[in-house]
This record gives C-alpha cells, sequence and structure tokens, in this order.
C-alpha cells in the first residue's frame, strides 16, 4: 500500500475514526515546519470542524510562522473556529513576533474582536511597537484604544512614544496618566532596590533581599523590562534580587537575560538564582545551558529542578542517558527529579507509540 502524503493525512485530523485522528497527530508532530505549512494551507479550504483542530495543532507545534495565519483566522465567521484561534495565541503569547503583533493589533479596528484582542495584547510582549505606532493614527479612536491599552499595559518601551503624543489633546490625559504611572513605577524600583543596595552588613543581606523581592513580585509585568536591567548592577545583591523576582513574575521576556547572567555573572548566588528562575519560567531555550551547568556542584540540583519544569519535556529526550546516571546520584533531589524527568519521557514515548501505531493503520495496543 502506498505511503500517504503528509497533506492526505493533515486532512483527517477531524476525522470520525479514532485512528485516523491518531494518525493525523502523529504525521503532524513529526512533520516539523513542512507541517506546519501544510496546515496553514489546509485551513484556507477546511470545515469550520477542521479548522479548529489544526489551529490546536498549531498551538502545540508552537512554530511562531503561525502567528499570522492564526490571527487571520480570529476574524472567521464561525465564533467558535475565531475563539479557538484567539486561545492558540494566547498560549503562544510569549513567543509570538512583531509580524503577529501587528496583525493583532490591526483588528483593534474591528467592534466585534477589540475587547478579546485588546486582553490578548496585554500577554504579547512584542506588541508595544505596535500600538505605540498607532498613536500616531489619523483616526481618533484608534489612538484612543492604542493610549488605553497601552495604559493598562505600563511598559516602559512605551514612554518615548507616549512623550512623542502628549500633544494630542484627545489622548493627552490618558498619555499624561500613563507617564505618571510609569514614573512611579521606576520611582518604586529604584527606591527598593537602593534600599537593599544600602544594606551593607553582610549577614543582613540575605534577609533584605527576600524583603526586597517580597515588595517587588507586587508591581507584576509592568516591572519586568526595568528589572532585566538590574540584572547588570554593579552590587551581587541586587542583581540577585532582580534574578528571583523575574522568575516568579513569570515574563518570558526574562529568558534571555537570565541566560546571559547564568553564563557569565561572576557571583555564585546570582547563578543560582538565575536557574531557579529559569525552571519557574518552564521554557526550552536554556536546556542546553542547564545541562551544562549540572556539571557545577553548586548548581547541580538547582539545574537539575530547573529541567524538570521544563514544559517541552522532548527537548530533554537527547538527554536521557544522563538522567539515568543522574537517576542514582547520591544527591536526593538530583536522583528524585532525573527520575521525574524519565518518568515524563517514558510516558510521551508511550503516547507516541500510540500515534506511530496509527499511522502504521494499526489499531492500537493496550
Amino acid at each position: 500500500m502506498p505511503k500517504e502524503s503528509l497533506e492526505t493525512l493533515i486532512s483527517e485530523l477531524d476525522h470520525e475514526e479514532d485512528w485516523r485522528r491518531m494518525r493525523a497527530t502523529a504525521a503532524c508532530l513529526k512533520g516539523g515546519p513542512k507541517a506546519v505549512d501544510g496546515l496553514m494551507r489546509a485551513i484556507a479550504t477546511g470545515t469550520p470542524r477542521f479548522k479548529i483542530e489544526a489551529i490546536k495543532m498549531l498551538a502545540r507545534i508552537r512554530d511562531p510562522r503561525s502567528g499570522p495565519c492564526l490571527v487571520r483566522l480570529v476574524t472567521d465567521a464561525d465564533d467558535a473556529v475565531s475563539r479557538t484561534a484567539l486561545t492558540a495565541l494566547a498560549q503562544m503569547a510569549g513567543i509570538l513576533d512583531e509580524e503577529t503583533a501587528t496583525a493583532l493589533v490591526a483588528l483593534l479596528r474591528d467592534d466585534r474582536h477589540r475587547e478579546a484582542v485588546t486582553n490578548l495584547l496585554g500577554e504579547i510582549p512584542t506588541c508595544i511597537g505596535p500600538l505605540t505606532a498607532l498613536l500616531q493614527d489619523p483616526e481618533e479612536s484608534v489612538r484612543v484604544t492604542a493610549a488605553t491599552i497601552l495604559n493598562h499595559l505600563l511598559d516602559p518601551r512605551s514612554a518615548d512614544a507616549l512623550v512623542d503624543a502628549m500633544g494630542d489633546l484627545a489622548i493627552r490625559d490618558i498619555v499624561m496618566d500613563t507617564l505618571r504611572k510609569l514614573g512611579a513605577i521606576r520611582d518604586r524600583i529604584d527606591q527598593i532596590m537602593d534600599d537593599l543596595r544600602n544594606v551593607e552588613e553582610l549577614e543582613l543581606r540575605e534577609g533584605a533581599r527576600q524583603e526586597a523581592v517580597i515588595r517587588l513580585h507586587p508591581i507584576g509585568r509592568p516591572g519586568v523590562e526595568i528589572l532585566i536591567e538590574y540584572l547588570h548592577d554593579e552590587d551581587w545583591v541586587v542583581r540577585e534580587a532582580a534574578a528571583d523576582v523575574l522568575g516568579k513574575i513569570g515574563d518570558l521576556r526574562a529568558v534571555e537575560p537570565l541566560m546571559e547572567r547564568l553564563r557569565n555573572d561572576p557571583d555564585t548566588g546570582v547563578k543560582e538564582l538565575a536557574t531557579k528562575s529559569l525552571g519557574l519560567l518552564g521554557d526550552a531555550r536554556p536546556v542546553e545551558l542547564l545541562i551544562e551547568s549540572i556539571q557545577f556542584r553548586p548548581l547541580r540540583v538547582l539545574a537539575v529542578e530547573a529541567l524538570e519544569k521544563i514544559k517541552d519535556v522532548e527537548v530533554l529526550r537527547p538527554y536521557a542517558d544522563l538522567f539515568k546516571q543522574l537517576k542514582t546520584d547520591r544527591d536526593g533531589l538530583v536522583a528524585y527529579n532525573s527520575g521525574v524527568i524519565l518518568d515524563k519521557l517514558a510516558a510521551a514515548a508511550a503516547q507516541m507509540k500510540m500515534h506511530e501505531e496509527a499511522l502504521a493503520g494499526k489499531e492500537p495496543t493496550t
């Protein structure tokens, strides 16, 4: 029997027979970029039911190239398709590029989707540039909407554009309020860090750092860009506080800066807290760096704990032999977390085996 094409398999994502849907799922997960391209082509002519399944698959694959396609589906005539596309975009918020953000911002002109898109933009770090560009839009209602969203986001990257927009009477009050809030956030973070820096007694600094983190954490996402700046402060305890709270806030903008600190910071405490925070973020980008960090004894436990928290377990499969060795490590936490990782890999492998059996046209074994 000739092997069926990827396009044919993709078309079966919404098939009424379970094994055919499983076969299609396996083909998409294995297909990589080709599957993403095929899904986006198939969506264009698919039924609402198929579109929903294809959107869910794109969200699982998490390829940023699918972002503009998902934005177009937000405007689909079928409400269920539109809602599914919004959900997929929310799940991929941390990896969406500026092209996708720009396409979403354009939907602010659409009354049907304005509220949902407004809520979604608050989760997408790349939306600030497209939003600030709208502050110069000829349509007053668009400028007001953009200014209102920026007032909600309170991202310091918007400050320069807001200053430029102060002469616009239609949005001046919103702009002034946003700038005032941004200034207050900057002043609050600076004051907390200054208070921490002024604690000179070594035995008091750890307690002061913990207190600073408690004060910084409620600021949340509006403080992320400023806290990233503090990762390069001259004082190690300030860098530690910034690294610690960035993980607790959970914004993926912090991933690369924390990786840089783990790689290059001269202070072991900063490295430890950067490692812990990368684990809290659960992103796959630091995997190789965390694997390398296992060899550094002060980071050994934290690195394995961080790896156990990686959301995409499949990125750990190339290191399965290492985790098998670590499962017998004398350190109980290293052994335990390595065992958890191996259990997750085994469960994922069992699921993939079922998909492969379906792909081969067999009834899955139980």
